[in-house]
């Protein structure tokens, strides 16, 4: 069974929810950049205070400082049999690294599931979600924006691992379960 796993997706995607639910499934934990960021700049570890000053002046937290989180996360227990990772890597230098960290351990990725989506049904999604939770920066434009800026980051990502032969892409629209249920198939 493979436990080394990325989840990839354009915002909106069901990432979040599939990720919770894969990680369940699988008994490994599911690891979202943005949760171990929140982690450090609560419990005010140096990286996090790093990070807090990157984020709060409304920039990316660069590259240097998130490698550093991802990889001390990922040497944590919980960890060592495996990993659903939500959110890293985002460029192509971050798979390098993320390569030597894994390699360090005698690990390596085992397997890359996009969640692919219709791009209106994104956007449609994600203008309900805006409205519910009140979210009144997420227009329409804007949302379209993230998207075209997730789909021209997140292509040279897939084109790696797909020359890999460790991409599938899985369709994220449909009922939650169904969609846990096609992840799983695609990686047993």
């Amino acid at each position: 069974m493979n436990s080394r796993i990325i989840l990839i997706g354009p915002p909106g995607a069901g990432k979040g929810t599939q990720a919770t639910r894969l990680s369940e499934a699988l008994n490994i934990p599911a690891i979202s950049t943005g949760d171990i960021f929140r982690a450090n700049v609560k419990g005010e570890t140096e990286l996090g205070t790093l990070a807090k000053r990157y984020m709060d002046a409304g920039e990316y937290v660069p590259d240097e400082v998130t490698n550093s989180m991802v990889a001390d996360r990922l040497s944590q227990d919980d960890a060592a049999e495996g990993f659903l990772l939500d959110g890293y890597p985002r460029t192509s230098a971050q798979v390098d690294e993320l390569d030597r960290i894994l390699a360090a351990e005698g690990h390596e990725i085992e397997q890359v599931v996009e969640l692919t989506a219709d791009i209106d049904e994104v956007v449609a999604r994600l203008l309900a979600r805006a409205q519910t939770e009140g979210r009144s920066d997420d227009s329409e434009d804007v949302i379209r924006h993230r998207l075209d800026v997730y789909a021209e980051q997140t292509q040279p990502l897939t084109d790696i691992y797909r020359q890999r032969g460790l991409l599938s892409q899985v369709d994220g629209l449909g009922e939650v379960s169904e969609i846990t249920d096609r992840i799983l198939a695609s990686i047993r």
